[in-house]
Order: C-alpha cells, then structure tokens, then sequence
C-alpha cells in the first residue's frame, strides 16, 4: 500500500507540474505575443506618418534590425522594402494583410515557417494615396521555444520530481503508519482515520463471530478428544486416500504406531493383507472387516466409509477386542459338553441298574446295594442340577437379600458340616481369628466356605489339615494338600475344570465348586487370590 500511495502521489505531482508548465508557457507565449502585436501596430503608425510626409527618404533612413517594413503600390508592385531589393519582390497583391489593408485599412496576418520553427506577424495600413504600408517581424514558434526551453524544463521536472519524491514517501509513510499499527484484536479501541472506521466495526463483528466459532469448534474437538481418548475401542478417522486423520490412545496402542502417524497412511503401520483389503472394501464398498490378534488378544475392525454430499470423504476404523468374547464363547461350548457329559454319567450308571433290577438279573441280597448306587448317582444329579442352577442365578445378576454376616460363625458351622467327611479322610480342619461381620449374602457366603474346604480336604493327604482364618476383611483357607501345578493355577476356577480327572472322579465332586465360589466372591466385588506349591498345599484368599 506504501508503495502504491507513493506512485500515485509522484505520478500526480509529475501531471500536475507538466500542466502547470504547459499552462503557464502557453499564457506567457500569448501575452509576449500580443505585446509584440500592439508594438508592431504602434511602430507601423509611425511608419505611415513618416512616409505620408517624407516618402522613400523616410523609408530609406529607417534602421530596424527587428521590423521589416514593406511598402506597396495599389496594384501589389513592391515601392520600397528595408531588407530587400523591391525590384526582385514579387507582387503582394494576393497577400492576406494587403487585400484586408486595401478593402478595410488595416489588415493583419500570421505566417509559420516550413519548418514549424519561426511565426511571422504582418501588420498593414492603407496610405492616403492608396498604397499600403506592412510592417512585420519575426519570433520563434511555441513549439521551438519549448524545444529551446527543455533542458531547464528537464531539470526543473527532475528536481520536482525528486521533491515528489521525497514528500511522497514521507506522506505515504505518514497515512500508512496508523494502518500498520492497527490492534485488530481490539479493532474499536483504534485511533485511526474516520473513513476506515466502518471497516473496523464489520471486523469487530467478524471478529467476534470468529471467537464464537473457534470456541464453539474448540469445546467440539475436546468433546471428542476426551470421548474417543476414554474409549475401550479403537478408532482411526481416514482419508478418501487412506491418511490418517485422526486415532485415539486405545487404537496407537493397539496398532503401536506413535503420535507421529497423523499424516501418514494408515497402511505403513500394519501392512497386513486383510487389513488392506478392508481398507479398499470400505473406500469403494461402504463396509469392510478384518480380524487381528495382538499381544495375544483377538480384536475385529469394523470399517465404514464416510459420504459428504454424495462424495467419499473418508473412513473410519473401529477396533473392538473380543478376546473375551471368544473366550466365553469357548466357555460355553466347553460348558455345555461338559454338562452333557457330567449329566450323562449318572443317568447311564442309573438306567444301567434299574435295567438289571427290572430284567431280575441282580441277586436278591444284591438289590440293597444296587439301590444304594442308584439313590447315590441320582443324589450326585440333584448336586450337579443345583450347582448348574447356582451358577445360573449368579449369572445372571440377580439381587439377592444381604445381611450382616459373622464370618468366623459362619465357618465354625462349615467345620461342622464337613466334620464327619474330614474324619473320614483322615484330615484335621481348624477355625482361627476374631469374630468379623461381613454386609453379604449368607447361603453365598456360606458356599465361599464350604466349597474351599471341601476342596482341601478331598485333595488332602491322609494326617493332613485344612486351617480357617478369618481376618478384618479377609478370609484364608490354607491346606497341606498336593497342591496344584503352576500351569493350571489360572483355570482352577473355571467351570468343570479338574487337574487330575482321575482323582477327581474318584473324589466325586460337580466340577463346579470353586466356579461357584469365583462368582460369588464377585458378586460381593471381592478379590480371589491363589497361591499353591506342588506337594506342599494350596493357601486361598478372599479380601472383601
């Protein structure tokens, strides 16, 4: 903007001086001119009184280096001329001065030179005889003398001009100054030329509209920051070209990419070919899938294109771990075998002996004991069913009555109830601690106790002991059992899971004793912890 207040500034002053000379040249030319004019006139009024008087004596003793003066008959015969010989003249009868002078009395004219150079002034007057007197002289032309006058005329430009110059760019910095220190952030606080000032009230509007705005888009991506940095997912936000846009915590963990990928394709941090075509298949099909594992958890991407007015824009990958989901899948399957097979064992054993009852292939004095083994298979059923039913209900989540429990009551109670198969087994339980009252389920509670000592003491050795204590808010059953092996430590819990199948069966038992205990201790946001040695016993910790 300096600049161009500068030029045009200089460019003014340059027009305004080149008129200002043309002007002031063109007046001066004029007025010199018709001072010269009305001189003639008054020198050719002298001329004619002495002529009229004297005649060519007059004439011949005029001396006039300025003005020639001509004197000529009635019939344009030069009589007399003061520069040169009348006889090689030719006749001025045809001169415009000399037929005005003839018709009127007076004539004037103006000749200019071939040359453009030289003007000519002519002034005439008729005599009392009827000849006519001329009288002219000779003066450079306008343009002549402004060629004469250029170099004067060049450097008076060139010092204007510098001038200019210099009050130009003072001037331009002087009206540009305000403007170069404006405060936009505050464009109404500004102290500036009256004819900007709607200018800075449409910014101030503009200004704060844009305030509003980036506020507004600030608390959006802060919205969406916090909502995709606490997702359990990942998400990926693409290109139409497959570049990165934007990716939460969850999916650079998951991808291992650092935050240095925005910007990069997507596919230079995994390159592999399901995911690629998945990509693709979003881009050019609206949906696409894949399947990875990582870290030794599965996860599925769902991928989804993203349209803006009918035009692909983009993408977005959602990465959803489903470990656990395929792992209670795998559980369920493994579950439902495993009852089939748990149901089907007693039933045969139980369809076997009523057969051989009802054919009358079993003994008389046999039938006791054949009855015997159906009442214990049918009870061992009604176990199972009702452990299966257990663990349904803690499934399910189903709010049960809570109450204050005294947990070392509790277990003096459980110590009761096993007492007679712990004799059996040849193994001592023993009760310690100080009375603690838990906020829980009592029958949950009880199940907690029981199945862990059941547990320790049919894997007990014969002289072995099971030890009670209850804490604060812990509860520990230790045994000097054969303990459990450290590769089956983390799947005791599961439902129908047994170490040793064979000693399992032989020590009867559902299967589903310490799966039981497992969800009921969650079911009181209590914490399980197991910590066994091969040969030396198992010690288990609920801490509510």
């Amino acid at each position: 903007m300096t600049s161009k207040i500068f030029r045009s500034t200089v460019f003014v002053a340059v027009a305004v001086l080149l008129c200002s000379l043309s002007v002031v040249m063109g007046v001066l030319y004029d007025h010199f001119t018709q001072v010269q004019v009305e001189q003639l006139k008054d020198e050719l009024s002298l001329a004619v009184t002495g002529t009229e008087q004297y005649g060519n004596a007059f004439l011949e003793n005029v001396e006039a280096d300025r003005f020639r003066v001509t004197w000529i008959d009635t019939d344009g015969t030069v009589l007399f001329d003061t520069q040169v010989d009348q006889t090689a003249m030719e006749n001025h009868a045809d001169r415009e001065e000399i037929r005005e002078a003839m018709g009127t009395g007076t004539g004037s004219a103006v000749r200019t030179s071939s040359t453009l150079t030289v003007q000519t002034f002519y002034e005439a007057q008729r005599l009392k005889d009827g000849t006519v007197l001329r009288i002219s002289t000779s003066q450079e032309s306008a343009w002549f003398l402004m060629i004469g006058m250029l170099w004067p005329v060049a450097l008076i430009a060139m010092f204007a001009i510098g001038l200019s110059a210099v009050l130009a760019r003072r001037m331009a910095r002087k009206i540009v100054e305000p403007l170069n220190t404006l405060d936009l952030e505050q464009p109404l606080k500004n102290d500036v030329y009256e004819e900007i000032s709607p200018l800075l009230h449409r910014i101030h509007r503009q200004h704060n509209q844009i305030t509003a705005q980036m506020e507004a888009l600030r608390r959006k991506t802060d919205e969406f920051e916090q909502i995709t940095g606490n997702m359990q997912e990942g998400l990926v936000l693409l290109s139409s070209e497959g570049t990165i846009l934007s990716i939460n915590p969850t999916a650079k963990r998951l991808f291992e990419a650092g935050d240095d990928c925005i910007g990069k394709n997507f596919l230079t941090i995994d390159r592999s070919s399901s995911l690629r075509t998945a990509v693709n298949d979003a881009l050019d099909k609206g949906r696409g899938f894949a399947r990875m594992k990582r870290n030794g958890r599965d996860h599925q991407l769902d991928l989804s294109r993203i349209r803006s007015d009918g035009v692909v824009i983009g993408a977005v990958v959602l990465a959803f771990d489903i470990t656990e989901r395929l792992r209670a899948e795998q559980m369920r399957r493994e579950f439902s075998a495993n009852v089939s097979h748990e149901l089907k064992t007693p039933l045969q054993s139980i369809i076997g002996s009523a057969e051989l009852l009802e054919n009358g292939l079993v003994k008389p004095e046999d039938v006791p004991r054949f009855v015997g083994h159906i009442r214990k298979e049918a009870s061992r059923l009604v176990d199972l069913i009702g452990d299966i039913i257990r663990l349904s209900r803690l499934d399910e989540g189903v709010e049960l009555p809570k109450e204050a429990v005294d947990m070392l009551a509790l277990a003096e109670e459980v110590k009761n109830d096993l007492g007679p198969g712990a004799a059996q087994k040849d193994v001592r339980v023993e009760v310690s601690g100080a009375g603690a009252t838990i906020q829980g389920v009592r029958r949950l509670l009880y199940e907690i106790i029981y199945d862990l000592c059941d547990n320790a003491i049919k894997y007990n050795v014969p002289g072995g002991s099971v030890h009670v204590r209850i804490g604060q808010n812990e509860l520990t059953v230790s045994d000097t059992g054969i303990g459990i092996p450290a590769e089956h430590q983390d799947r005791v819990f599961e439902r129908f899971y047994r170490v040793d199948k064979s000693h399992s069966k032989a020590s009867g038992g559902t299967g589903l004793g310490l799966s039981i205990v497992k969800h009921a201790v969650a079911y009181h946001k209590a914490s399980l912890k197991l910590e066994s040695t091969p040969g030396k016993g198992t010690t288990v910790t609920v801490t509510f």
